[in-house]
């Protein structure tokens, strides 16, 4: 059950965040070429090995793609497609993986988790995931945010017992609290420590384990593919938004509705926050209006039994906002 990873790595540049003690925050530096080099792998305790590795290789991330010609890699750009203005090749294709990565983050923690027990940590989260992931080993790695920010900031990277394309993991976890962005060719998955400046990393370790099964086992292919929609469906607006008809961007925004419907007491405000955020990215994407998804991001935390519609309103545009800046940058 073999695999590869890409790894990408841009010389002189700095492909993890610089923390400052006052906790402001440097972005990653713009590389516009890298190198690209593809390794092996042979299961989730190959992939923990090659994360330790990384995660002091400032210089180094991951992408899920596939390199297009391995005589091609030294100072390319990370490319799906030719670029119509330079005439640039692709250098990356889609490849399914049996490794998959999942980035949760502001998911809200329960009551008394340390934040500094990133396994813990990432126990707490399980249960928002498909079932398929609640019983298998991952490992655990915490972001930049993580200990430092409410909630938790993860990513946990599982071995799949089949490769997923990146339209599988998207439609599979449509309705889980993940960044979907990570299911790219090109998208890049940060792999190094953050620089503290300053001061000390808050957290002991930045990469764990969890026991369990070795490998997720996901619906089979037949279970992925994309209901048709009856011909009405794709007249109607969802929940009074309008232009946002019944489709991806729908199913992303209804789930985001049903997760602050349904979140519990004490923990509707994190989850409504965390909720607009991810509305936010639809906003800058064109996807969404954003004064239509915080008045229908409002409601449903009423419905779920919400009590001050003006504070639900107020969250819920304060985190559009920020979804919306983050997508942008």
């Amino acid at each position: 059950m073999t695999d590869f990873a890409t790894i990408v790595r841009a010389t002189g540049r700095r492909l993890c965040k610089r923390v400052h003690a006052d906790f402001t925050t440097e972005p990653y530096d713009s590389a516009k070429t890298m190198s690209l080099h593809a390794v092996e792998l042979a299961g989730l305790d190959s992939l923990a090995g090659l994360l330790g590795e990384l995660a002091t290789r400032r210089d180094c991330c991951l992408v899920r793609g596939e390199i297009i010609d391995h005589a091609r890699t030294i100072g390319v750009r990370r490319l799906c497609r030719a670029d119509p203005e330079t005439g640039e090749q692709p250098t990356l294709h889609e490849a399914p993986r049996h490794w998959l990565a999942l980035d949760l983050d502001s998911v809200p923690l329960d009551q008394g988790i340390d934040r500094l027990d990133i396994e813990a940590c990432a126990r707490c989260v399980l249960p928002r995931l498909p079932e398929a992931f609640r019983g298998a080993a991952c490992v655990v790695q915490a972001t930049t945010s993580h200990g430092i920010k409410p909630g938790a900031r993860l990513r946990l990277w599982f071995w799949c017992s089949r490769p997923l394309t990146n339209a599988e993991c998207k439609r599979w976890l449509a309705q889980s609290p993940v960044d979907r962005t990570l299911f790219s060719p090109a998208q890049p998955h940060y792999t190094a420590a953050p620089i503290f400046v300053g001061w000390s990393d808050p957290l002991p370790r930045r990469l764990g384990r969890l026991s369990g099964a070795p490998f997720v086992i996901p619906p089979a292919p037949a279970a992925f593919a994309p209901p048709t929609p009856p011909r009405i469906a794709q007249e109607r607006p969802l929940g009074g938004l309008r232009g946002l008809r019944a489709g991806s961007a729908a199913s992303r925004f209804a789930g985001l509705l049903c997760a602050v419907r349904r979140a519990p007491e004490g923990q509707r405000h994190p989850t409504l926050f965390w909720a607009a955020c991810r509305a936010g990215e639809m906003v800058a994407a064109g996807e969404l209006s954003a004064d239509a998804a915080a008045a229908v991001l409002a409601q449903a935390a009423m419905e779920g039994g919400g009590r001050d519609a003006q504070r639900a309103e107020r969250t819920a545009r304060d985190g559009i906002t920020r979804g919306a800046a983050e997508a942008g940058r």
